[in-house]
C-alpha cells in the first residue's frame, strides 16, 4: 500500500519513558541487554529445532515460528528506541512511523495467531493422540502458518487504512517509544467515540476468535485430562500446556490492556509500561519459559553444544 500523507504532518515525536539525561544511559543499557537476550534466546530455539531431528514435530515447528515472529516483533521497536537514545533524537518521519506501525502489527498479530495455532496443536495431541500425526501433517502445519500470516497482513492493512483516514492530528507527540496504533488513533481530531468504537470493533474481531479458539482448546484439554486415571499422566499432560498458557496470559493480557484500555482512560505511563511488557518482556521470556521446563529443548541444546565443541580444533 502506498503511503499517502493528507495531514500535512511530516514527523512525529516519540516521548519514550524519560527525558532526564541521567536516566538515558540506564535505559540504553537495559533495553540493549533485553534486546540481545531476546534475539539470542529465540535464535537458539530456532537453531535447536532445525538442527535436531527429534524436534521435527508440529509442536516445535510452531514454536520455532513463534520465536521467529518474536525476533521480528521486538526488532521493529527496540532498535529504533536505542538509536534515539544514542542520538538524543526522538523524531520519526510520517513514512517511518507508518512503516513501523505496519510491521509491528504484522508481527504482533502473528504472535497471537501462532499462540492460537499452538493451542489447537495441544488439543489434537492430548484429545486425539492416535491421530495426531495424521491430523497435524506437514501440509496442514504449513497451511496454518500461511493463514496466520494472511490474517496478520490483513490486520496491518486495516490499521494503516484507519490511520490514512485521519486528516488532522491534534498533536505530534506520541506517548510511547514506538508508533503504537492506539496512540495514533488517540491523536486524531476526529470524534473520540468513533475512534474508540473502531478500536473496540477491531479488538473484538481479531481478539475474539483467537481467544475463543484458545479457550475452546483448553476446555477440551482439561476435560480429557480429568478423565486420565493416573496422576503421572495428568501431570505430564498439564506440563505440556503450562508453558503455552503462561505465554498466552502474559502476551494477550498486556496487549489488550494497551489496545482496549486506552478507550477507557488514557494514562501514558501505564500504557508505556504495559507496552514494554508485551513488546519486550514477553518475547524475552518466551525462550526461558519454553526451554527451562522442556526436556526436549534442553536435550537438543546440549547436543547442539556438544557437536559444536567436538568440531573445535584441538
Amino acid at each position: 500500500m502506498d503511503i499517502q500523507n493528507s495531514t500535512g504532518i511530516s514527523e512525529f515525536h516519540l516521548l519514550g519513558f524519560s527525558e532526564n539525561p541521567d536516566q538515558q544511559s540506564i535505559l540504553f543499557g537495559l533495553f540493549l541487554s533485553m534486546y540481545l537476550v531476546t534475539v539470542c534466546g529465540n535464535l537458539l530455539i530456532i537453531l535447536a529445532v532445525s538442527s535436531d531431528s527429534l524436534l521435527h514435530t508440529p509442536m516445535y515447528f510452531f514454536l520455532s515460528n513463534l520465536s521467529l515472529a518474536d525476533i521480528g516483533f521486538i526488532s521493529t521497536t527496540v532498535p529504533t528506541m536505542i538509536v534515539n537514545i544514542l542520538t538524543h533524537n526522538r523524531v520519526i518521519s510520517y513514512v517511518g512511523c507508518m512503516t513501523q506501525m505496519s510491521i509491528f502489527t504484522i508481527f504482533g498479530c502473528m504472535d497471537y495467531m501462532l499462540l492460537t495455532v499452538m493451542a489447537y496443536d495441544r488439543f489434537v495431541a492430548i484429545c486425539h493422540p492416535l491421530h495426531y500425526l495424521v491430523i497435524m501433517n506437514p501440509r496442514k502445519c504449513g497451511f496454518l502458518i500461511l493463514v496466520s500470516f494472511f490474517f496478520s497482513l490483513l490486520e496491518s492493512q486495516v490499521h494503516i487504512f484507519m490511520i490514512f483516514q485521519i486528516t488532522n492530528f491534534k498533536d505530534v507527540e506520541i506517548d510511547n517509544f514506538f508508533c503504537d496504533p492506539s496512540e495514533l488513533l488517540n491523536l486524531s481530531c476526529s470524534i473520540i467515540f468513533s475512534n474508540n468504537t473502531v478500536k473496540i470493533f477491531l479488538g473484538s474481531i481479531y481478539g475474539f476468535f483467537p481467544i475463543s479458539g484458545i479457550l475452546f482448546s483448553y476446555y477440551k484439554i482439561v476435560s480429557s485430562i480429568l478423565r486420565i486415571s493416573s496422576s503421572g499422566g495428568m501431570y505430564k499432560a498439564f506440563s505440556t500446556c503450562g508453558s503455552h498458557l503462561a505465554v498466552v496470559c502474559l502476551f494477550l493480557g498486556t496487549g489488550f490492556w494497551v489496545y482496549l484500555g486506552s478507550t477507557v482512560s488514557h494514562s501514558p505511563r501505564k500504557g508505556a509500561v504495559a507496552s514494554v511488557m508485551y513488546t519486550v518482556v514477553t518475547p524475552m521470556l518466551n525462550p526461558f519459559i519454553y526451554s527451562l521446563r522442556n526436556r526436549d529443548i534442553k536435550g537438543a541444546l546440549r547436543r547442539l553444544h556438544s557437536r559444536n565443541v567436538s568440531h573445535l580444533p584441538t
